[in-house]
């Protein structure tokens, strides 16, 4: 008998799951002392007026397993919106059930229902397993390329320079 994955749209009732997805996610990465958000930020900017950023929520034999946090870019070699993925998670009791690979299954499918011309995410250098994972998709890491961030003072102290 095979197991059941259902992946949905992340509703305004999950916004507590969510953000326990979200801090999950920090503490596997050991990023706890990075998350900032809480639930208020996190339900306006999903379930908000204007929302700009979008999650999914896996579900294994009805129990939630794990989400994907996305958002639409926009590439001017491409000339097509593409998808970033900000996040994807899937809590450890169900790794290796294909969680994973149907949340990206879902996605990539939405690209191409859409007619997106990119789908994109990172990945920490040192998370292995996800790195074989995502190689095996045919996703190709773009070596070459550096996450560049301004965050927190520098931000505030850029862009008040002239």
């Amino acid at each position: 008998m095979s197991k059941t994955i259902e992946i949905r749209p992340a509703t305004a009732s999950d916004l507590a799951l969510v953000f326990a997805f979200v801090k999950e996610l920090a503490a596997f990465e050991h990023l706890e002392h990075e998350v900032e958000a809480n639930e208020a930020l996190l339900g306006k900017a999903l379930f908000g007026e204007h929302p700009r950023v979008f999650a999914d929520i896996a579900e294994y034999e009805g129990q939630p397993a794990g989400f994907i946090l996305w958002f639409y870019t926009f590439s001017s070699f491409v000339g097509r919106h593409g998808i970033w993925i900000e996040d994807i998670y899937v809590r450890e009791a169900y790794r290796k059930k294909g969680l994973g690979a149907a949340m990206l299954h879902n996605i990539a499918r939405r690209c191409v229902e859409e007619k997106l011309g990119r789908l994109e995410w990172s990945v920490l250098d040192w998370n292995e397993n996800a790195i074989r994972f995502y190689e095996s998709t045919g996703a190709r890491l773009m070596r070459d390329w550096r996450i560049c961030r301004l965050v927190g003072p520098a931000l505030h102290e850029f862009a008040r320079a002239s």
